[in-house]
């Protein structure tokens, strides 16, 4: 049987993802074509013979912000859920039984005092006053003056991937094996945000974010996690995942 993934979905794109603002709490709407790129996504990327199978859906979680939200309603999901303050799904999705929980352990990284400026920004400000000797800001190794460090990303993002290897993982990886691979689910969606998304792989694949990840995730782009050998203890992350197709 296949080992279980983990899909996860930057939000769409926005004005101030498209400027380079550094965006947290602050509650941006998607753009009319960030809405269209998600829309694309759903239709290309998410059925019952693609990469992403609802019925094969355990849970779905989503960051509080509403960009978040509004990309998880536009993808080709019809997910089920009384979830107070989530919007219905778009009409005419796949089904999908999973709940949706919305979790502060996904939102974005706390950008504090840079919340809403620009790197380059962000490195005058620090020159300015003599941070680091005016080294170039990294938000890897420095984190936010006034929001979150590395360590606080660490410490929240690794109580989730617990939970999602303890409650959703292992009973598929190492259950008794009456399940068919038909009726069989594990796979986990995450709608969420650019660098949270990044740090969430790093932590997955249990590397120290001072490294900072060499890897982008684009505005509405999705990637894909999950383990090598069948193996719990063996997580990986899938560079290139193939669509559902049924045997003969």
């Amino acid at each position: 049987m296949p080992s279980p993934r983990v899909f996860i979905i930057r939000h769409g794109e926005t004005t101030w993802s498209i400027s380079g603002r550094h965006t947290s709490t602050t509650n941006i709407p998607l753009t009319p074509a960030g809405e269209k790129r998600v829309l694309a996504t759903g239709r290309a990327l998410v059925g019952n013979d693609r990469l992403i199978v609802p019925s094969k859906l355990s849970h779905i979680y989503v960051s509080p912000r509403l960009r978040a939200q509004r990309t998880l309603e536009l993808l080709n999901i019809a997910y089920r859920s009384n979830t107070p303050g989530l919007p219905p799904a778009k009409e005419g999705g796949i089904p999908c039984e999973a709940k949706v929980e919305i979790t502060e352990d996904i939102r974005e990284w706390d950008y504090g005092e840079y919340e809403g400026i620009t790197s380059p920004e962000i490195n005058e400000i620090r020159k300015e006053k003599g941070i680091d000797g005016g080294k170039k800001w990294d938000i890897w190794r420095d984190g936010c003056p006034g929001g979150e460090s590395p360590a606080d990303i660490t410490a929240r993002l690794d109580r989730l991937i617990s939970e999602i290897r303890e409650r959703y993982h292992r009973p598929v990886m190492e259950g008794d094996g009456k399940d068919d691979e038909e009726n069989l689910k594990g796979d986990i969606l995450i709608v969420a945000h650019g660098h949270i998304l990044r740090a969430f792989a790093q932590r997955w694949a249990g590397r120290v974010l001072h490294d900072g990840p060499s890897f982008l995730l684009e505005a509405g782009g999705v990637g894909t996690l999950s383990y090598e050998h069948h193996n719990i203890d063996e997580p990986a992350i899938l560079l290139g995942g193939a669509f559902t197709v049924g045997h003969d």
